[in-house]
């Protein structure tokens, strides 16, 4: 199995993988799927939308149960779903803190709990159990034993976090607004788009003079200006670690760039990504990888690129969430949709 399909240089090869949209599962028009969550121990996906999260069964693809205020989430709208070590769901909302449930039982905290902020988008597990929790305030880091919170945030780059993710060393990762950090267990670094993350600006794209994608004073639901993308190379929507421990972190306007713990390398829709504006990213089992983009998905074996977008049947283009099932399928979230590739 590949480990770093990154470590090849890219090519003009066309991939052997045979993919195809083969279903799409409508969740309403103005709906935004923001989250998608494998759980391989009971064989379902769980969907994170704007008006509440979904369970779905992978080997029928039927609806399972549906989520609201009305059944214990602090907020319908979901941005994040993590499983902890005893098999705990925790579902990250937008102004409503976290909500954590199992076997019907919920529980819901705020910061009046320990929890850094209202709006929380990424989760992580830790080997021994540790739950990691990025909000728009810093980070917590949780005993998921005992309950207790730490929060992080004058060590980060940037106190928004958006993606967090653990390597084999037990390292932690965070992807902020402001670049990438990372937590040893003793010390922090951190590096932005000075240190060659983030491509430059070749298109010569409007800067972004948004700090961020939410709903807050200083934010916005845009990623356009004029009908054209712009360019924030700093902010760092998502962030993978493979299982060799190189980075990947997908940015705002600056492709997705690939950290091998000495240097960036970039890659752009020069070199055959779909969009500059990388939302999510995942590896399938074979080390392939996947982005989701403002221009449909990627997929990158680590010597060619293959797109999937409108030609191919999506319906919307920006790709908020992504997924790998047991059986290989990709998942992608959405505006409107979940869309399934599969062979």
């Amino acid at each position: 199995m590949a480990t770093d399909a990154g470590a090849k240089s890219a090519g003009d090869g066309t991939p052997s993988d045979t993919r195809k949209l083969i279903d799409l599962f409508e969740v309403g028009q103005n709906v935004y799927v923001r989250a998608l969550t494998v759980d391989e121990a009971a064989g379902t996906l769980w969907v994170g939308t704007s008006v509440g999260v979904h369970e779905v069964d992978l080997a029928s693809r039927a609806p399972l149960r549906t989520f609201t205020r009305d059944h214990g989430l602090a907020n319908e709208y979901v941005f994040a779903v993590g499983i902890d070590h005893d098999g705990y769901k925790w579902f990250g909302t937008n102004a409503g803190g976290v909500s954590r449930y199992k076997e019907d039982s919920w529980k819901t905290y705020f910061p009046m709990h320990g929890l850094a902020d209202y709006w929380v988008y990424t989760f992580a597990n830790q080997a021994d159990g540790t739950l990691w929790i990025g909000t728009w305030a810093g980070a917590n880091r949780v005993d998921i034993r005992t309950g207790k919170f730490e929060t992080f945030v004058k060590e980060l780059v940037n106190e928004w976090v958006y993606g967090i993710a653990v390597d084999s060393r037990d390292r932690v990762w965070f992807g902020t607004e402001g670049g990438v950090s990372m937590y040893d267990g003793a010390s922090w670094r951190s590096w932005t788009h000075d240190d060659g993350m983030g491509a430059s600006n070749v298109d010569g794209l409007p800067a972004s003079k948004n700090t961020g994608l939410g709903t807050r004073r200083r934010h916005d639901l845009g990623v356009m200006r004029g009908g054209e993308a712009t360019y924030n190379p700093n902010y760092v929507f998502s962030i993978h670690v493979t299982p060799d421990d190189v980075v990947w972190a997908g940015t705002w306007g600056g492709g997705v760039a690939r950290f091998d713990g000495e240097k960036w390398q970039n890659f752009t829709r020069q070199d055959g990504l779909a969009g500059n504006i990388v939302y999510s990213i995942v590896q399938d089992a074979e080390g392939v990888f996947w982005f989701g983009t403002n221009r449909g998905v990627s997929r990158y074996d680590g010597e060619s690129w293959r797109s999937f977008g409108a030609h191919d049947g999506f319906p919307a283009v920006n790709v908020y969430a992504l997924a790998v099932d047991p059986s290989g399928d990709i998942w992608a979230g959405i505006r409107g949709a979940v869309a399934r590739l599969g062979k």
